[in-house]
């Protein structure tokens, strides 16, 4: 599986580096600060914003995308 064409945006979080969505397809790439990276599908806008302005995107993720929500581990660019 390919990484999303849209723009990746940093984050600041202990665990989470860059996220990078896809409106039309809802799905949401997290890349992790241990090199990990992973697509979530089913995401959409108004949750994906939601979790752009959390004081702690990293607890949002936990609390709600990390077990809600499908999702598959992809390579990532080393």
């Amino acid at each position: 599986m390919n990484t999303l064409p849209s723009a990746r945006v940093k984050l600041e979080s202990r665990s989470l580096a860059a996220a990078a969505y896809d409106q039309r397809r809802q799905m949401l790439q997290l890349d992790f600060r241990d090199g990990t990276r992973y697509l979530y599908s089913g995401i959409a806008p108004k949750l994906y914003r939601e979790f752009l302005c959390a004081s702690s995107q990293g607890s949002f993720f936990n609390r709600y995308i990390r077990t809600d929500f499908p999702y598959v581990k992809i390579a990532s660019k080393n």
